[in-house]
């Protein structure tokens, strides 16, 4: 791997790539802060799906956007005398040492369920009212339930073991047959999403991850699905003129390739 020295020599070359395109490019110098924020979205959500699929050299590749928008933003900031670089580094620096007392202080952890709980209780005392305010409102709901939950389990507000999880979703599942029989919509929705809520709950129980496991059944459905759509390419078939027995021939094709 690089030496610090190589990687300082990298980022400096960097942050004066971004002086130079700030100040010569119409397109880059045109940029603001609102028009970048939907590129970083699309550039995050490109890096989660090469950390799904393990191909490192994307990850590369996707994190060098990532860090080139962090520049941008920075050097954006500094334009206005508001933050630069250094003032970014500086401050998540300054954080996390200060949300490490285990580490730079004389705080003891037994383990990483520690070291949670005392992250969530240390927000709280430089001033935040809620463990929750750190929650985007613009995550996706599957995301934001799950990031609900880790974070008020940092301080105690959590099931003690999995079955008790099992059992409350069994119970939100009797609950939402109960509104499916009624027929109520309304009812419907609101019970359904505690179905899901609970399910979200569960798999942190277990250690899983409920977006990056519904994002690969995704993957897995639609690499399925591709090859149905092929093979019924090849016999000059539309899917919708095939039957559901037909179809599911090559679909277990497919589940076995």
């Amino acid at each position: 791997m690089n030496s610090r020295k190589v990687q300082l020599e990298a980022f400096d070359r960097l942050l004066t790539i971004m002086d130079e395109l700030r100040e010569q490019c119409p397109w880059d110098r045109k940029q603001t802060l609102q028009s970048l924020r939907h590129l970083t979205i699309e550039e995050t959500y490109e890096l989660g799906d090469a950390i799904l699929e393990n191909d490192l050299d994307e990850v590369k590749k996707e994190l060098g956007d990532l860090l080139l928008h962090i520049v941008f933003y920075s050097k954006i900031g500094s334009e206005t005398n508001d933050f630069d670089i250094a003032d970014v580094a500086n401050g998540i620096c300054e954080k996390l040492i200060s949300r490490h007392p285990h580490i730079y202080s004389d705080v003891e952890v037994n383990d990483e369920e520690d070291v949670k709980r005392n992250w969530e209780n240390l927000k709280l005392k430089e001033g935040k009212k809620s463990v929750l305010e750190g929650v985007p409102k613009s995550l996706p709901a599957l995301v934001k339930a799950n990031r609900i939950q880790d974070k008020v389990a940092g301080v105690g507000f959590d099931w003690e073991e999995p079955n008790q999880v099992w059992e409350k979703l069994q119970e939100e599942l009797s609950e939402f047959q109960e509104e499916v029989a009624k027929g109520d919509q309304k009812a419907m929705e609101s019970e359904f999403g505690d179905v899901m809520f609970s399910m979200i709950n569960y798999a942190r129980f277990l250690k899983i991850d409920p977006e990056n496991a519904l994002e690969r059944t995704n993957k897995k459905f639609i690499k399925r699905f591709q090859y149905l759509e092929e093979k019924a390419a090849g016999l000059n078939k539309k899917l919708a003129d095939m039957t559901l027995a037909e179809m599911d021939v090559f679909w277990e094709e497919a589940k076995k390739l």
